[in-house]
C-alpha cells in the first residue's frame, strides 16, 4: 500500500546541481519544513490585527489637537493592516459645521472620533458613541506663539504672561477647548478680562498659528501640539502652569460605525507605547494604558 503523499505548495526550491552540499540552504531548508512558512505568515497577520481578508476604508474624524500625532501614526497603522484611513478634521465643539458632533448630529458616518475627552463623552451620554470603546489618548497643554522673527516674550511667569498679553496689540485663540477655556477662565483668572476686550479674538475654522504667521494677531493661544507645525509663526512656550488646562484627548467608535473593529484596532494603534514617541513629539504627554479619571 502507497503512502499518501501530502499536498503540494507554491514554494520554488532550488534544483539541486551540485551533489551532497555540506550543509542545506536556508531554501532547501524552508522545502524540507513546507507548512512552517505558511504557519508563521499566519501568526504574522493575527499580530497585525488583520481580521479581514479584505482590507476596510476606516473613515476617522479628528479633531485638531492630535493632529499631528495622528498624521504621523496613521501610515504606520495603514502598512501594517492594510487598511485606508479617511479622515474628516473638524474642532470637538462649537456651532462649525466642521464640529464633529455637528457632523455626526447631520448623519455623517465616522468608524473612529477622536477629540476631547469631555465632548467625547457628552457623545457617549448622548448614545452616539460605543461607551466600552473610549480610550484615552494624550495630554495637551495651551501655549502662546508669536510671529516669526517677531521679539519672544517672557511668558516664564504668571505676573510675565499677564504683562504680555496686557501688551499685545491683538491676541488670537482657537474655537475649540483651548479657546473656550481662555475666554471663560483664563482671562478672569489673571484678572484682565475686561482690558483684552476687543483685542482678543476667537478663530474659527483656520489654526491660530497660521493667522499670527500671517501678521493679522500679535500673540496667539492654543494647543502646544497645534501651534509647532505653524510655518511663519515662532513658539514662545508653554503658558505658566497656574495658568494651564490640560485637555485629554480620547477616541472611540460611534454607534452604527460601517467597520467597528477596524476602528477598534487603529484606537489600540494609537495607544499602544509605539505610539509614545510620536505623539510626545507632536507637543503632547501621551497616556498609555491609563484609564478613565486617573
Amino acid at each position: 500500500m502507497t503512502k499518501p503523499t501530502m499536498p503540494t505548495i507554491a514554494v520554488p526550491c532550488p534544483v539541486k546541481a551540485v551533489r551532497a552540499p555540506v550543509s542545506p540552504s536556508p531554501a532547501q531548508r524552508q522545502c524540507k519544513r513546507p507548512w512552517l512558512a505558511l504557519m508563521l505568515g499566519a501568526v504574522a497577520s493575527v499580530a497585525l490585527g488583520a481580521g479581514n481578508a479584505l482590507a476596510d476604508e476606516v473613515k476617522v474624524m479628528n479633531s485638531g489637537g492630535f493632529t499631528a500625532a495622528y498624521k504621523a501614526l496613521g501610515p504606520g497603522f495603514e502598512k501594517a493592516t492594510g487598511n485606508t484611513l479617511s479622515t474628516a478634521w473638524g474642532p470637538s465643539m462649537g456651532k462649525s459645521p466642521e464640529a464633529i458632533p455637528n457632523r455626526l448630529a447631520r448623519g455623517e458616518h465616522a468608524d473612529v472620533v477622536i477629540m476631547v475627552g469631555y465632548a467625547l463623552d457628552d457623545l457617549i451620554k448622548q448614545g452616539k458613541v460605543v461607551p466600552d470603546s473610549r480610550v484615552e489618548l494624550a495630554d495637551s497643554r495651551i501655549g502662546l506663539s508669536v510671529r516669526e522673527g517677531a521679539p519672544k516674550p517672557d511668558i516664564s511667569t504668571v505676573d510675565a504672561f499677564r504683562k504680555t498679553l496686557l501688551d499685545a496689540r491683538s491676541i488670537a485663540y482657537s474655537d475649540s477647548a483651548s479657546g473656550v477655556y481662555v475666554e471663560t477662565e483664563m482671562f478672569k483668572k489673571l484678572g484682565i478680562e475686561e482690558q483684552v476686550k476687543g483685542r482678543a479674538h476667537k478663530i474659527e475654522k483656520t489654526p491660530v498659528g497660521q493667522v499670527v504667521a500671517q501678521g493679522d494677531y500679535q500673540v496667539g493661544l492654543q494647543q502646544v501640539s497645534e501651534l509647532l507645525p505653524a510655518k511663519g509663526a515662532s513658539f514662545v512656550g508653554k503658558i505658566p502652569e497656574p495658568m494651564q488646562k490640560i485637555t485629554t484627548f480620547a477616541a472611540g467608535v460611534p454607534v452604527g460605525a460601517e467597520h467597528p473593529e477596524a476602528g477598534r484596532a487603529l484606537i489600540r494603534y494609537l495607544a499602544s507605547p509605539a505610539a509614545r514617541g510620536e505623539i510626545e513629539r507632536s507637543g503632547m504627554d501621551a497616556v498609555v494604558g491609563r484609564q478613565r479619571g486617573q
